[in-house]
C-alpha cells in the first residue's frame, strides 16, 4: 500500500466568527497605482550586459552631461546594465514621500549585486511621471561561474530592491472625498455577506444609511467634509460582521498532489470501488549453446515475461450527508495515494453524488 500524502485544510468550527469590515471590504477608488520605468545600473563588477540599447542609453546619458562620444565609438561597458523598474504607489501618497522599488535586468546581465541605480523617472499608465527612483540595490541572489562553463547561483541575482528608493513627485487624485456617499467593495463577492454588512451599519447609524447594490458593493451615505469622512470611515471599518459561509469547494492541485476540501462538502448515498492494474514487462536473453562435439552455432533467444497485477479494489460506501472527515478517514484506512483520491473525487463529481464545486488547478 502506498502511504497517503494528503494535505487537507479543514475548517471544523461550527460557529462563524465575526470579522471587521476593514478586513472584509475595500473602499472604491482607494487603491494602489502601478508605476514603471527604465534606467541604468552602474558600478557592477563585470556582470553588466552587452545589448545595443544599453550602449545607446549610456551614450545619451553622457551627452546629457556634455560628454560627446564619436559616432564610430561604441561606449560598451561590462559594469553597466539596462534595467526595468516597477513599484506600487499607495493611495493618498504625498509629494516627498518615498516608496520601495524593484529593479530587474533587461539584457544579459548575470547579476546586479553591488550596483547603483541612476536617477530614473517612474511613469503611470497615463504617461505622467509620478516618482523619481535612485539608490543602491539590495540583491539577495548570488552567482559564480568558472572558466569551464560551470555555474552556481543562489536565488535570483538579476533582480534587486531599493527600500525607499523612489520619491513621489505627483499625487494621484481619488474620489474618496467626493459626493455624499462612498462604496464598500467586498473582497469576496457574496450576497449574504453584503446584506450583513449593510445591516450592521444601519443598526448603528440608522435605516437607509447603507444599501447593498449587488453581491460585491454596498453604498453608504457619508459626510462631505474630509475630516468628518475620515472619522466616519474609522467607525465603519471597525464594526464587526459575521460573514456568510463559503460555498462548498474541493481544490485539487494535480502537479503537487495537494487536495483542499472544505468542511461543507457532502456526498449523496453512493458506493465507489477503485483498484489499480499494474502490467510489468521484462525482457531477458537466453543463450543456447550446442554440445561440444555437435555441430551448430550459439544462438541468443529473447524471452519476454509479462505479469499482470490487478491490485486490490477498495469499496467505499458513503451514506447520505457524508462529511469531509468521513471521506478522509475512509481513504486513509486503505492507504490510497493522492492520485487515487483525485480520481475518486472526480468520479463522484461526474456522477452528481458530490455536493461541491471541484476545481483543478
Amino acid at each position: 500500500m502506498k502511504k497517503l500524502i494528503l494535505l487537507t485544510l479543514m475548517f471544523f468550527s461550527v460557529n462563524s466568527f465575526a470579522e471587521r469590515i476593514k478586513d472584509l471590504t475595500s473602499i472604491a477608488g482607494v487603491r494602489n497605482n502601478q508605476l514603471v520605468g527604465y534606467g541604468l545600473v552602474v558600478g557592477l563588477e563585470g556582470t553588466g550586459d552587452k545589448s545595443n540599447f544599453t550602449s545607446q542609453t549610456f551614450r545619451n546619458l553622457l551627452n546629457n552631461f556634455g560628454v560627446q562620444i564619436p559616432a564610430n565609438v561604441n561606449p560598451s561597458s561590462k559594469n553597466i546594465a539596462a534595467v526595468a523598474i516597477h513599484a506600487d504607489l499607495p493611495p493618498f501618497s504625498k509629494i516627498g514621500q518615498t516608496i520601495d522599488i524593484t529593479v530587474s535586468t533587461l539584457g544579459d546581465s548575470k547579476s546586479l549585486r553591488g550596483g547603483s541605480l541612476l536617477m530614473s523617472p517612474l511613469k503611470g499608465a497615463d504617461g505622467q511621471v509620478y516618482a523619481i527612483a535612485q539608490g543602491n540595490l539590495v540583491v539577495a541572489g548570488f552567482g559564480a561561474a568558472g572558466n569551464d562553463g560551470s555555474r552556481v547561483s543562489l536565488n535570483v541575482p538579476s533582480v534587486g530592491r531599493i527600500p525607499n528608493g523612489a520619491t513621489v513627485e505627483r499625487t494621484v487624485p481619488n474620489a474618496f472625498s467626493q459626493g455624499d456617499s462612498l462604496t464598500l467593495n467586498l473582497n469576496h463577492s457574496d450576497f449574504t455577506t453584503a446584506r450583513a454588512v449593510a445591516q450592521v451599519i444601519n443598526n448603528l447609524l440608522g435605516e437607509n444609511t447603507a444599501m447593498p447594490l449587488d453581491s460585491t458593493s454596498i453604498r453608504v451615505r457619508a459626510p462631505r467634509h474630509p475630516s468628518q469622512r475620515v472619522s466616519f470611515v474609522s467607525v465603519l471599518e471597525n464594526l464587526e460582521v459575521t460573514p456568510a459561509k463559503e460555498a462548498a469547494k474541493i481544490i485539487i492541485n494535480s502537479r503537487t498532489g495537494t487536495i483542499v476540501i472544505g468542511q461543507d462538502v457532502r456526498v449523496s448515498p453512493v458506493a465507489v470501488t477503485h483498484g489499480g492494474l499494474t502490467v510489468t514487462i521484462t525482457e531477458n536473453l537466453d543463450v543456447n549453446q550446442p554440445n561440444a562435439l555437435a555441430e551448430g552455432e550459439t544462438v541468443i533467444t529473447p524471452r519476454t515475461g509479462i505479469q499482470v497485477d490487478e491490485g486490490s479494489g477498495h469499496m467505499f460506501n458513503f451514506n447520505a450527508g457524508t462529511s469531509l472527515q468521513q471521506i478522509v478517514d475512509a481513504v486513509n484506512q486503505v492507504g490510497a495515494a493522492p492520485g487515487d483520491l483525485m480520481a475518486i473525487l472526480e468520479a463522484l463529481k461526474q456522477s452528481g453524488a458530490i455536493k461541491a464545486d471541484l476545481l483543478v488547478i
